[in-house]
């Protein structure tokens, strides 16, 4: 028969390891999932979501002419790209969004991006779609609104970054402008890898 020692060691183990699943979720995650696209990127290829797949991305909306919180939002996320290289994480892209297109074709968004020191490698600025289209994919996928409005130069847009799982759908998002939570992103997309 079993000893008392035996069954407490029985039980630690079974705790350890019913403990350990679950450990490559993020708790209350959104899982809205991406639909497919391919739009241009600042080098005028195409990029869609097949060269996403099976990465983990980290996404937002901007625009080049933007006057308050897209330059900061661009350079937030510059930072996210420096610590995760200085992390070491692999495997992870950052994708962000025109929300004027008309405005923002490869060129600019290039010459916007070199400003903040953008590692192309791994970091897309994507345009090549009509203003309804940005607007009805962020509202769907992204449960965000983007509106341009009649005869005004500034977009209205979001400011959180999205993190997109292996399989195109979005987890969580966090404040992308203000108080960014880097530790809280980095932990979450090692919990995701």
């Amino acid at each position: 028969m079993f000893r008392k020692g035996n069954v407490v060691a029985i039980i630690l183990i079974l705790l350890v390891t019913l403990s350990a699943c679950g450990q490559n979720e993020i708790k209350n995650a959104k899982n809205w999932p991406v639909q497919d696209f391919t739009y241009t990127d600042q080098n005028g290829k195409p990029f869609g979501l097949s060269d996403l797949k099976g990465k983990v991305w980290v996404s937002d909306f901007i625009f080049t002419t933007c006057a308050d919180v897209c330059m900061p939002m661009t350079a937030n996320m510059s930072k996210l790209q420096k610590m995760l290289k200085d992390e070491g994480i692999k495997d992870v892209e950052l994708v962000s969004f025109s929300v004027d297109p008309t405005v923002d074709n490869p060129e600019q968004l290039k010459m916007f991006a070199d400003n903040f020191e953008a590692d192309f490698s791994n970091w897309h600025f994507l345009t090549g779609y009509s203003q309804e289209e940005i607007e009805k994919k962020a509202l769907k996928d992204f449960k965000a609104v983007v509106k341009k409005p009649v005869n005004e130069d500034q977009v209205i847009h979001g400011i959180d970054f999205y993190l997109i799982d292996q399989e195109g759908k979005i987890v969580k998002y966090y404040d992308g402008l203000n108080e960014i939570p880097y530790k809280e992103i980095i932990r979450d997309i090692k919990t995701l890898q």
